[in-house]
């Protein structure tokens, strides 16, 4: 293992945050990741959980916001139902030059914390 990564966010702290800036779903979450979502209620708790994999990511490379484009980051579903991290752009090469060419994830949340933790190899 090469490095691992955890986040936890507030799914309310975190929904006040979508409501008040109307660009920030498609500014941080992919348009298949925005898809995937599309017949939920709510999908604060998931957007959440997706949000912690991104920092839970920074973590592991070592690097902060601004790193990365938002969009190098994101969740895929396998058929499954497992989660799968997808690495991209920026967020690649720094993988690359750290030697991570495997990515491991896991979501989870209850109704007040989404977490991600996120593991390298």
């Amino acid at each position: 293992m090469l490095g691992i990564g955890i986040d936890a966010v507030d799914i309310d702290r975190f929904r006040r945050a979508l409501d008040r800036t109307p660009n920030f779903r498609t500014r941080v979450f992919t348009a298949d990741e925005l898809d995937g979502l599309s017949g939920k209620n709510d999908d604060a708790p998931s957007l959440a959980a997706r949000f912690a994999a991104r920092e839970a990511t920074m973590k592991v490379l070592g690097v902060g916001l601004g790193a990365f484009d938002m969009h190098d980051v994101s969740i895929e579903r396998q058929a499954s139902g497992q989660p799968t991290l997808l690495v991209t752009g920026r967020a690649l090469k720094l993988a690359r030059e750290k030697g991570i060419s495997q990515w491991h994830v896991s979501l989870s949340h209850t109704a007040q914390l989404a977490v991600a933790v996120v593991a390298a190899a």
